[in-house]
């Protein structure tokens, strides 16, 4: 019904106004999306070796990233800045998303990550809100026990040892810096 009256009511716009005033009407046609209702502002866990946020206490997929909360539908990717209303369209997938394993739900379940223990840790929604920005920037969750999974290796480090050519070098340099 509501359609139907904003669409005559354009219609009637068209008719009544000049073009160059009918050039400043804009009409903001809202996505509705299936609700997920929410006892209150969901908590979030991090998916391990990501700074993604992902609502597991429902059973649709519901991310938080880079200041939006992400939600695919139909085959279409949907965002706003709240987690319960104001979604429109996103063109394409989220970057972030190709990070997100397809089974972390069921890791989740299991507290189980690519094999090990994964001692998840749920975060209110105002925590997430508040500090997101911070805690990508500082990898707050990378050096907090390595996303609560124990014995993930880190990307990039194979050990804590350096290499014997900069151990070398830095002993070069230190005896030089002795002779001076």
């Amino acid at each position: 019904m509501k359609k139907l009256f904003l669409g005559t009511i354009l219609l009637a716009l068209v008719l009544v106004l000049p073009v160059p005033t009918m050039a400043r009407v804009n009409v903001n046609v809202g996505i509705s999306l299936p609700p997920i209702v929410f006892g209150g502002p969901p908590e979030l866990v991090v998916i391990p070796e990501t700074n993604v946020y992902a609502v597991p206490g429902v059973d649709a997929d519901i991310f938080f990233y880079g200041g939006w909360w992400w939600r695919p539908w139909e085959g279409q990717w949907y965002r706003s800045h709240n987690y319960d209303s104001g979604w429109g369209h996103y063109r394409g997938s989220p970057s972030f998303y190709r990070s997100v394993p397809s089974g972390w739900r069921n890791d989740y379940r299991q507290n189980r990550w690519k094999g090990n223990q994964w001692n998840h840790q749920t975060v209110p929604h105002q925590q997430v809100q508040q500090n997101w920005k911070g805690w990508e920037k500082n990898k707050h969750w990378e050096k907090q026990n390595s996303w609560g999974v124990q014995g993930l290796k880190k990307p990039g480090k194979r050990s804590q040892q350096p290499s014997r050519n900069v151990q070398q070098h830095e002993q070069r340099g230190d005896h030089e810096r002795g002779r001076n």
